[in-house]
Order: C-alpha cells, then structure tokens, then sequence
C-alpha cells in the first residue's frame, strides 16, 4: 500500500530524517511514535507531499508518490492533520462534500450520487444533528469528527492521519480514534500518546533523531526498557481488564533531576 525507502530529508543543512525506511500492508493501522523532533510530522508530511525529500523513493500502490499529480494522490490517499481555525464558516454538510472534489472535473457540480454518499457518511459519523450548524461553532471533538466524515468522502484506500488528536480532550481523542478503527481501511498515524498507540494500532515504528529505532507490535515495542531508551523515563507497562497494554510513567529519575 506504502512503502518508502532510504528518505532523507533536510532544512538549512540540519537533517531532519536520516534514511527512513517504512511499509505499511493494506488493512493495517500503523502508528508512528518517538519523541518531539525525532521527524514524525516531518515524515508524514513527506508522505503526503506537504515537504519533498531530498533523498529516497516513495511508493503509493505501486506507483512513485512524487510523481502522480496532487489530484491523483488524492483520490488515493486521504489526511487529516490537527484541526486550525478557519477563516470561512462552512456547514458540516458542504465541509464533508468538499471530499467529493478529489473525485470530479473543475467546475463539476455534485450530483444525486454524492448527495446520496454524503447522506451515508453523515449517519456513519453520527453527524446528521449537526449537518446545518457551522464548522466553527463545532467542538474540537466535533470538528476532527467533520474531517474525517471529509475524507471518508474521498473515498479513498489510505488514511493518513497527522497528530490529530493532539488539543483534544481524552474523551474526543478516543471517540476519534475508535471512528477510524471502526472505518476498517488500512491507517498511517503520527500518535504522541502511547497508551492511544496501544490501544488501536497494529504494528508501530518509532523514530528518534530522524531514525527508525524499533518496529514491532505495541506488545514487542512498549517495553520498559525500550521506553527508557528512547523517553529518557522510568515507565512500566501492564495489561489492563480489557487486555490491551497500559504504559504508567514514574516521577523522579528524569534527565536534569536530582
């Protein structure tokens, strides 16, 4: 589904991804971790051709990224980044349409098809209540939920998804995160919260200094001592009631600390 290999990247000299290798199969949730500034962000936007390496290849379904056009790329692969203010007020209906355009001509107008897709997604996304009301008046958990109804409607087989959970509070963090899981489509996500990580991804890479340090399932990678290697923390990790991992981080012992 994905693949890049040997990608570097660099601003004013200063290397930012020293040689990323990466793989992501077709119905994975891959998650993407480390610690700030080890080229998480850097990596994905990469990936979704915001930035262009310097070095290295980049694969989408067989065919090289960086040559397909923007239009082409996105009627494969759909991203969701942290949600910013806008400036335009549009309702939650027409933000979710605007996914539509990947698919269509200049000027093409949307059709009873699209309507019909809209409607779908709206009800899959539990946004019908909120299909009038206007993007800025949504909650933050309200407003990641209207991108990813967006990107649903690109209809796309990649989802790439950029810190989005970051600003938002625990309960839409987890209300997003379970809509992708429950999407079923194959997922590339930059996650800072490890017990998020856990949770809800298949397999994940972590990055440090711009290198991939560790790939593996959350249960062969979030090891106490892998954590302190690469966090600089004392952590510990059990297996909560519902089977998944839980990561806990001691006080005291920190880089600094006496």
């Amino acid at each position: 589904m994905l693949k890049t290999t040997e990608l570097h990247y660099a601003v004013q000299g200063h290397e930012i991804l020293r040689g990323v290798d990466f793989t992501l199969s077709e119905g994975e949730f891959v998650g993407i971790i480390g610690p700030n500034g080890s080229g998480k962000s850097t990596f994905l936007k990469n990936v979704y051709k915001v930035l262009q390496p310097q070095k290295g290849e980049i694969v989408l379904m067989g065919e090289n990224l960086l040559a397909m056009s923007n239009r082409e790329m996105a009627q494969r692969m759909a991203v969701v980044v942290q949600e910013r203010e806008s400036s335009f007020d549009f309702t939650v209906e027409e933000v979710v349409m605007m996914g539509r355009q990947a698919r269509k001509h200049l000027l093409e107008r949307d059709d009873d098809e699209d309507r019909a897709l809209v409607e779908r997604i709206l009800q899959q996304t539990q946004l019908i209540s909120l299909r009038n009301r206007g993007f800025s008046s949504l909650s933050g958990g309200e407003k990641q939920r209207a991108l990813i109804a967006r990107v649903l409607a690109q209809q796309t087989a990649l989802l790439v998804l950029d810190e989005p959970t970051n600003h938002l509070d625990i309960k839409y963090q987890l209300q997003l995160m379970e809509t992708v899981k429950r999407l079923g489509c194959t997922v590339v996500a930059a996650i800072h919260d490890l017990n998020l990580a856990a949770m809800y991804c298949d397999r994940l890479y972590t990055l440090k200094d711009g290198r991939v340090v560790g790939v593996g399932t959350p249960e062969e990678l979030l090891t106490a001592n892998f954590l302190k290697e690469i966090y600089e923390v004392d952590a510990e990790v059990s297996v909560g009631s519902d089977g998944l991992l839980r990561v806990f981080f001691h006080r005291g012992n920190l880089p600094g600390n006496k």
